[in-house]
């Protein structure tokens, strides 16, 4: 593309995600923040985990914003005995005595893994392979997934019995974190008038998976300059107990920090939050925007924070 056909679709790509804010702000009450993480995180090609109780609306988020994207979407529930052939898919033999493979529900753009801590690891690994490679594999074949391809996760942060806690490896796979709270008290009668009531809510598709990727790509091409590289590298190291940059708080409370994986998140998620803003290129403040949901699962703080009732959440806002 020219650098004025660039210009373009910055432009559309500002005035399309209003839009899109807008339609899923007809369904979704309260959430705003929760929605422009996501949003960010699919323009940038990340995956994002939804933490939050049951009944906040996480599946019906997925759902929407699917719908308003124009995104086929499958929801795949997870289990204690779901196997990774549930998921990826499986051979039989045909009519014709041949093998043939059936794709299982991976094979779409929006995938909502509901409860993914419930699922044994061996499943886990192989939704992993879908996240980080885009394809799977099934009787040594390799087939690849659909163009665009997101995973959103949820996670019950209350019952952990007869749970697997996904592993560091694979939560640094997912680029955000996202936490769903409790709705306001404006915003849940909100909630319970339109729920209620019987109205059927009519969405606009706003986007094609076509358009998406257009934009991923114009997204990949904006320009970072050096300082704000080096502020995001900066704010990571500083997560790092054993770093030059790393705070007397850092030292005393974090076990471990964010790796290089976190930095390039940064960076791209400053990309996309400065593009949504109708910006040429991001600054700190876009990086500063994004650091929450980027650092909150990347970063483990020791028996010293638990005692003392310390969080993540209020350790890594003191970096700033």
């Amino acid at each position: 593309m020219t650098e004025q056909n660039d210009i373009e679709t910055l432009q559309n790509l500002e005035k399309a995600y209003h839009n899109l804010f807008n339609e899923v702000n007809k369904v979704i009450i309260g959430q705003d923040e929760v929605v422009k993480e996501v949003l960010i995180s699919i323009f940038s090609r990340g995956h994002c985990l939804l933490v939050g109780v049951p009944g906040l609306a996480k599946t019906l988020l997925v759902s929407t914003i699917s719908q308003v994207l124009g995104l086929d979407f499958n929801r795949i529930q997870f289990t204690p005995d779901l196997m990774p052939s549930d998921i990826i898919g499986t051979e039989i033999l045909d009519e014709n005595r041949k093998f043939k493979f059936v794709k299982g529900p991976l094979f779409t753009n929006f995938v909502l893994a509901d409860e993914i801590n419930r699922t044994p690891p061996k499943t886990q690994a192989a939704l992993l392979e879908a996240m980080q490679e885009r394809s799977v594999t099934a009787a040594g074949t390799s087939y690849q997934l659909a163009q665009p391809f997101f995973v959103m996760a949820t996670q019950n942060p209350i019952e952990q019995e007869g749970t697997y806690p996904l592993p560091e490896a694979q939560l640094d796979r997912f680029m955000f974190n996202i936490t769903v709270d409790y709705p306001k008290y404006k915003d849940e009668i909100e909630i319970v008038k339109s729920t209620t009531s019987g109205r059927k809510i009519e969405l606009n598709k706003v986007l094609t998976a076509q358009d998406i990727i257009n934009f991923q790509n114009l997204i990949a091409k904006i320009p970072v300059n050096d300082n704000v590289i080096e502020y995001a590298v900066k704010l990571v190291g500083k997560t790092r107990p054993q770093s030059e940059f790393a705070s007397e708080d850092v030292r005393k409370y974090i076990e471990w920090g964010a790796g290089p994986r976190a930095s390039q998140y940064l960076i791209i998620g400053a990309k996309t939050h400065a593009a949504l803003k109708g910006k040429f290129s991001p600054d700190i403040e876009d990086v500063q925007a994004v650091a929450l949901p980027i650092l909150r699962h990347r970063i483990s703080k020791n028996y010293k924070a638990e005692a003392e009732g310390l969080s993540v959440e209020s350790i890594i806002k003191s970096l700033f």
